[in-house]
């Protein structure tokens, strides 16, 4: 099992950036490692944002290509989460998550065993 804890959440006006970290208690490697973002808006469901392999393969969700950014630092065992362009609806509890092995499916939740309390992100219009 590993610890997760997020950072980086806040308020930001739409167009705004900000950059979510993940520190794990352990190193999280190899090419089956996972390590994703999930995000939940308030009353709606989980939602996969970005998935990172220990190899540095990424994978996006739709509504967030070309606007966020999945990388990792294995040197400081953390994840971040680059968010550029940002829009209301980005608006969620973020929450980093890790498992190992994954061979697909690397946004679904079920496929995650270790989650961080999350971080909140407000977008205003």
């Amino acid at each position: 099992q590993v610890q997760l804890v997020e950072s980086g959440g806040g308020s930001v006006q739409a167009g705004g950036s900000l950059r979510l970290s993940c520190v794990a208690s352990r190193l999280i490697g190899g090419p089956t490692a996972y390590m994703a973002w999930f995000r939940q808006p308030p009353g709606k469901e989980r939602e996969g944002v970005a998935a990172i392999s220990g190899l540095g393969n990424a994978a996006y969700g739709d509504s967030v290509k070309g606007r966020f950014t999945i990388s990792r630092d294995a040197t400081k065992n953390t994840l971040y989460l680059q968010m550029n362009s940002l829009k209301p609806e980005d608006t969620a509890l973020y929450s980093c998550a890790a498992a190992a092995p994954i061979y697909s499916d690397y946004l679904s939740a079920y496929k995650y065993n270790d989650w961080g309390q999350g971080t909140q992100v407000t977008v205003s219009s």
